[in-house]
């Protein structure tokens, strides 16, 4: 039986309290008898989410506490402070959003592997004994794999055109993005990761300064870089590297994709070759995701953006990218909206943006339609209304099941690639970590609600690594 996920304390988005949206109230309480309760059920009115409650002191007559409060966005945390602060006997002497503080200082630093206590050990890792060292790695170029962090480190590199659903917001305001990637690069699969934001939108800029500071680093991981923009300086660096380049807004998200749509079709018995795919948003995602499940044998997919379904002969909103896609989808050469797209589609992917579809078009869909709307944080219907329609839903978020979530794949993916020193990436690479995240569900665990693994199963990097290394070697792209 399929459970069914109800919003509590949400609002006509259907968004509840979520830890994005934390804040840390501190409150100077007079001392008596209840005054907790009036506070506990003036947030639980104000739709608060009531979260840890630390005392700082006791004063006389007074107690000052930290009242932790997840709310669902800037506006509401206002609503539920100042329905604290409406209470007789209450003063609120501040208040800390934790997702900044968090943020303070930013979220990475650099640690040296060994101590340099002496004399004896700065002769070992600087002058004179690293001059060794640099020259066996200038006869031995490929010893800078051993002896230099270019075993074990990755440039996150973006210029800000494209971060996550805010648009181009700049470099600067694209680091916290690159910062957390990173944390989660060393997190789980124990990658030294860098942050890079260029200051330039110029391609033939962002692909010259990437080959010039490529020499320290074993892969290269695009992000949030716009399309079509993004498929140029991946295409052009893949060829002037001898490292990975992989831009994850657009491999990534096919992986993890694929990998939910490899149980889908277990779970339904049903053949992932066979099913019909509308994909909405022809950007870096919407299009890398076209390739995939094409190289993965699905041959009825259609693409749309905001002037409806591409074709081959369509000339309105065209780019070289989308004219290529177009080629090898939309057999049956659909014409029309999404809405018109989706009759008799058995698979929905949204890769766009919030409100796009309505219920009326899940309705549309063959029997046991799969929505996966992947928009974040809004995503392209609300998950409450297309619940009760979808055989499967699955979404970007972590308060619904199924969490089609990147850090399923990225981490798995550059470790394998780093373990056998790969000289690139290539599709049997992704096909391999796609099945590997697939099958990290036994088919006895399979639900609707189940269809991909935890982006916290700390099993799921090893097991992609070990399936990626072994596809670079079989594939030729293993030095090791």
């Amino acid at each position: 039986m399929k459970m069914k996920y109800f919003s509590l304390g949400g609002n006509a988005t259907g968004r509840v309290p979520s830890p994005s949206y934390s804040i840390t109230i501190r409150a100077e309480i007079e001392n008596r008898v209840g005054m907790f309760s009036h506070i506990a059920t003036a947030i639980s009115h104000a739709g608060g989410d009531l979260g840890a409650i630390d005392i700082v002191r006791v004063e006389k007559g007074k107690i000052v506490r930290d009242i932790t409060v997840n709310a669902r966005d800037e506006k509401h945390e206002l609503r539920v402070v100042n329905s604290i602060k409406n209470i007789d006997g209450v003063k609120v002497l501040r208040v800390m959003d934790r997702t900044f503080s968090a943020h303070e200082g930013g979220k990475i630093e650099i640690h040296a592997k060994m101590h340099v206590r002496d004399r004896e050990d700065l002769s070992k890792v600087y002058t004179p004994g690293v001059a060794r060292v640099c020259r066996d790695i200038q006869e031995h170029k490929e010893h800078a794999y051993r002896y230099t962090i270019k075993g074990n480190s990755v440039a996150v590199i973006t210029d800000g055109t494209a971060v996550l659903g805010l648009g181009d917001i700049g470099p600067e305001a694209a680091m916290p993005v690159m910062e957390g990637k990173a944390m989660i690069f060393k997190e789980f699969a124990d990658i030294d990761a860098y942050p890079i934001a260029l200051s330039t939108n110029d391609t033939e800029e962002i692909v010259k300064t990437v080959q010039y500071m490529a020499t320290p680093f074993g892969g290269i991981n695009l992000e949030d870089i716009s399309a079509p923009r993004c498929f140029e300086i991946e295409a052009r660096l893949r060829k002037a590297l001898e490292i990975p380049v992989f831009h994850d807004d657009q491999h990534g998200t096919a992986v993890v994709v694929l990998a939910g749509l490899i149980n889908v079709s277990r779970l339904l018995k049903k053949d992932i070759r066979k099913l019909k795919v509308v994909i909405l948003g022809a950007g870096a995602a919407g299009i890398a995701n076209a390739w995939m499940l094409s190289a993965y044998g699905v041959k009825d997919i259609i693409i749309c953006d905001r002037a409806g379904s591409i074709y081959a002969e369509r000339k309105q909103g065209m780019n070289p990218y989308k004219a290529a896609v177009a080629r090898m989808t939309n057999p049956k050469k659909v014409k029309g909206t999404v809405s018109d797209a989706m009759k008799g589609a058995n698979v929905f992917l949204g890769l766009a943006g919030p409100a796009t579809i309505t219920p009326d078009d899940i309705r549309k869909m063959a029997r046991d339609p799969i929505v996966f709307a992947l928009a974040n944080p809004d995503p392209e219907i609300d998950p409450e209304d297309a619940l009760p329609l979808a055989r499967v839903l699955a979404t970007g978020r972590s308060d619904y099941p199924n969490q089609i979530n990147n850090m399923l794949g990225f981490p798995g993916i550059f470790r394998g690639l780093l373990d056998v020193r790969a000289k690139g990436v290539n599709e049997e690479v992704k096909f391999a970590a796609a099945k590997a995240i697939a099958h990290m569900v036994k088919d006895d665990e399979l639900h609707e609600d189940y269809i991909i693994p935890s982006a916290f199963d700390r099993k799921v990097v090893s097991t992609v690594a070990h399936a990626v290394a072994e596809a670079a070697r079989k594939t030729g792209l293993a030095r090791k």
